[in-house]
């Protein structure tokens, strides 16, 4: 299938509130940064700008074009997501992980029913056919696949937290596929966090070059299959989101679980749970409704700053 039309670039407030969205989903495993930047109507353009770094850049850097350079990256929507990005992950991973610790419910309430609306939202815009159905249902499977996972012990040595990050950051660009996730099934969820508090650099260095890798090399194969099977592939991604739900779902009954060196509680295995009691569900729905409700305004919001997305 033929590219889709390029479309409006969003004005940096807006890509800097989706950065600041995409980071505090990326910190909480079950949601995923790629799901955001699909819900905010940005994937797009994220796609386009990291495939941008290639050798035709180092070529225009090396005979000085600056502003070519700067355009083949889409540096000025890059500079304000990822300050968005990386801001929010500073600033919000000890509220987000004290939340996931100590207020699940309410936290993936809110995250089910922004999945939800985004869904609901993809496929009212998408163009559905036999194709499109088995993509998605591969997706379901693909997802659900992943997100049933038993967390593994591994060591913390530079090369496993590289090829943790190369994995990790191939699961945050996929709408509905959580990179904490899989941090959390490679047994470095907690390590990475609590790095990422003290700003260990020994840890970060590694895992952040193993993003960088996985993040250049994954994102060329999606942007590719978009270009080529841009319907099936967007059932694909919406998929992945439908199967996502099944972690998300914030009443949950522990099975097994252990403490890491650091005294934190680490879940090995759960099961889908019905709520402790009516009130609990009745705030769980509200929080669902609310979430369900931002995406519908943030659709409005699309519409007007022209931030299209691809199920369009």
């Amino acid at each position: 299938m033929a590219e889709q039309p390029a479309t409006a670039s969003p004005r940096w407030p807006y890509v800097f509130a989706s950065g600041l969205a995409m980071g505090s989903a990326d910190v909480v495993p079950g949601v995923s940064g790629g799901t955001m930047a699909f819900i905010l109507g940005i994937y797009g353009q994220l796609l386009e700008a990291i495939t941008g770094f290639d050798l035709e850049l180092l070529a225009l850097l090396r005979r000085g074009d600056w502003s070519a350079a700067a355009a083949r990256i889409h540096l000025g929507f890059l500079v304000p997501l990822l300050t968005g990005l990386f801001g929010s992950v500073l600033l919000l991973v000890r509220p987000i992980t004290w939340l996931y610790e100590h207020q699940p419910v309410l936290l993936f309430a809110f995250f089910f029913g922004l999945i939800v609306g985004s869904i609901v939202l993809i496929a009212r815009h998408a163009h559905w056919g036999l194709a499109g159905l088995l993509a998605m249902a591969l997706g379901v499977i693909a997802a659900l696949v992943l997100v049933t996972r038993t967390p593994v012990t591994m060591p913390h040595d530079p090369f496993t937290l590289f090829w943790s990050g190369a994995v990790a950051i191939m699961a945050m660009i996929l709408p509905g596929v959580s990179g904490s996730f899989l941090l959390l099934v490679l047994g470095q969820y907690q390590h990475v966090m609590e790095s990422v508090k003290g700003l260990e650099f020994g840890t970060l260095i590694p895992f952040a070059l193993g993003c960088i890798t996985g993040l250049l090399l994954f994102v060329r194969l999606l942007r590719w299959l978009l270009s080529r099977w841009h319907g099936q592939a967007v059932a694909l991604l919406m998929g992945f989101m439908v199967g996502s739900l099944w972690k998300i779902w914030p009443f949950r009954t522990v099975l097994e679980s252990t403490v890491n060196a650091k005294g934190k509680l680490v879940v090995l295995r759960d099961a889908l749970a019905a709520p402790a009691d009516g009130s609990q569900l009745a705030v769980a729905l509200l929080l669902m409704g609310a979430g369900v409700l931002l995406v519908t305004g943030l659709e409005q919001v699309q519409q007007r700053i022209g931030a299209a997305e691809m199920g369009g």
